[in-house]
């Protein structure tokens, strides 16, 4: 596609997953037999491999060797998604597209829903196009506040959600399709200014629209295709997702 870039955040350790793999990037923890990060990426191939950028971290090496065909920035430390992005800010100097943050522990997100995205981004001129769903499964993802008229009003983190807050079903999966100038000229802007100390990139689409930006949402039925692993359990159930979508093909 066209002017359209990709960064994929696969900095963590995944402290909560013990697969017996031993001491690994959470990203490299293996379900039907390949990491997590290889799902993603083969779901992103519709992207040249040249325009796709890995924020990398923890055992940063492990993840290079495995996927050397990849731009890599590192995050030193792991101070937040905002603070992630910001890592690559170094490999988008000059470039004036369309930008993809995505995750490289959420395998299950198939290829389409991220062209859709784009697309929409496109077609509606928006200078942020975050992905939202709904799923029956609890996950602790933020929710999306709409106003009045059903527009992007703004993202708010579970764990500094209110109790009505809480009961908003629709959630941001943390996808995004960025302005990539707009984004980097507002990513110095964050603050750390809630319960985890850390910058949040969900932060980022409210700074742009106090800059007249245009937000758009592109709500996809995403169902359990959203969950990110953090958990032995969240592992289990994305292979069990991933082998029943391997069967069908």
């Amino acid at each position: 596609m066209a002017k359209l870039k990709a960064v994929v955040l696969a900095a963590g350790k995944g402290t909560r997953i013990d697969t017996g793999e031993g001491d690994v990037p959470k990203v490299m923890r293996k379900a039907c037999g390949k990491p997590l990060l290889w799902y993603v990426l083969n779901e992103l191939s519709f992207i040249d491999k040249k325009d796709i950028i890995l924020v990398v971290g923890y055992k940063k090496e492990e993840v290079i060797k495995c996927f050397n065909e990849y731009e890599y920035s590192v995050q030193t430390e792991q101070l937040g998604t905002g603070h992630a992005v910001m890592a690559a800010k170094n490999k988008l100097t000059g470039y004036d597209g369309a930008l993809l943050v995505c995750y490289g522990d959420m395998p299950a997100i198939p290829g389409e829903v991220y062209k859709d995205l784009y697309q929409t981004h496109i077609k509606d001129s928006n200078d942020c196009t975050l992905l939202s769903g709904e799923s029956s499964m609890q996950m602790s993802f933020g929710r999306v506040l709409r106003d009045e008229n059903g527009m992007f009003s703004h993202v708010v983190e579970e764990k500094d959600c209110t109790a009505q807050q809480l009961n908003i079903t629709e959630l941001n999966t943390g996808v995004y399709i960025f302005n990539t100038p707009m984004l980097i000229s507002v990513l110095s802007e964050l603050k750390n200014d809630n319960s985890q100390r850390e910058y949040y990139l969900t932060d980022v689409p409210l700074l742009m629209k106090e800059k007249a930006a245009k937000i758009g949402i592109l709500k996809c039925d995403l169902g359990d295709n959203m969950i990110g692993v953090n958990t032995l359990a969240e592992l289990e159930m994305v292979e069990r997702i991933l082998s029943n979508r391997q069967s069908i093909i």
